[in-house]
C-alpha cells in the first residue's frame, strides 16, 4: 500500500515564520459554549477565525508573487501542484550557498526537485532566522535549464536574504517553476520514485499561500 508523509509545519496562534511578517491569530468565531445558545441542546458547533499573512508556515509561491502579471494562486493548475514526479537532493550540513554542483548527476526534467538540508531541525527558534542554506543563482539558472517545474527546500529561503536581490525567485518565478518553502522530514522521504503534493487554497490575487505538503511513496 502506498505511503504517506506529511512535509509541513503545523500554524498555529502567534507562529513567526518570517522575521518582520506578522504572526498568524487564531481564535474562536464562535465558540463550543457561545454556540450552545443558537443550537439545540447538546449540539455545538465551533467557528474558527484566522488573520494570517499569505507566508505562513510551509508555503507556495506562484510567479504572481515576484511577477504582477505572472500566474496567482487561484490560476495554478492542479497537474502542476499535485502528484508530481518527485526527487529529493540531500546537501552536506556544512554547506550554505547551495551550487549546481549539487543538481548535475541527477535528471530534475519535469521533476519537482526537493532540496534536504535538515535546516527545519531548528523550526521556530532564533537560529532558524539566520544562517540558513540558499540556492545560487547559478543553481537556479541550472534547474530553469534542464526543466524542473518545482524546486522546494526545508529552509527560511530559497534566497539568500544578506542583501536586497532575490536572483533565485526571480529566475525560477519568471519561468513558471514554482517554488515550496520552509518544508520539512524531507529525511523521511527517498531520494526518488515519490509523488509530491503541495496544494494550496485556490484564492484569487494573492502569488504565495500555505499549503499542506507531502509526499506519497508508491507500495
Amino acid at each position: 500500500m502506498r505511503k504517506l508523509i506529511d512535509l509541513s509545519h503545523t500554524i498555529e496562534d502567534g507562529l513567526v515564520t518570517y522575521k518582520g511578517l506578522p504572526a498568524p491569530i487564531i481564535c474562536d468565531y464562535l465558540s463550543r459554549e457561545n454556540s450552545k445558545e443558537i443550537y439545540a441542546k447538546g449540539t455545538t458547533f465551533q467557528i474558527g477565525k484566522i488573520e494570517m499573512c499569505s507566508n505562513t508556515g510551509t508555503y507556495l509561491d506562484s510567479p504572481f508573487h515576484r511577477y504582477e502579471n505572472g500566474n496567482d494562486i487561484s490560476e495554478l493548475s492542479l497537474e502542476s501542484v499535485a502528484g508530481l514526479d518527485a526527487i529529493k537532493i540531500i546537501v552536506p550540513e556544512t554547506v550554505t550557498a547551495i551550487s549546481r554542483e549539487y543538481f548535475q548527476n541527477h535528471h530534475v526534467s519535469g521533476k519537482a526537485v526537493l532540496i534536504q538540508t535538515n535546516w527545519s531541525s531548528h523550526w521556530n527558534t532564533e537560529q532558524y532566522y539566520e544562517g540558513h542554506p540558499y540556492l545560487t543563482e547559478d543553481a537556479a539558472r541550472y534547474l530553469k535549464d534542464n526543466g524542473a517545474v518545482l524546486v522546494g527546500i526545508d529552509t527560511y529561503n530559497i534566497d539568500d536574504v544578506s542583501g536586497k536581490e532575490r536572483p533565485v525567485h526571480s529566475i525560477l518565478l519568471g519561468s513558471d517553476i514554482l517554488i515550496v518553502e520552509h518544508l520539512s522530514n524531507l529525511k523521511l522521504t527517498p531520494s526518488d520514485n515519490f509523488k509530491f503534493y503541495a496544494v494550496p487554497v485556490k484564492v484569487k490575487g494573492f502569488g504565495t499561500f500555505p499549503v499542506r505538503a507531502f509526499a506519497e511513496i508508491p507500495g
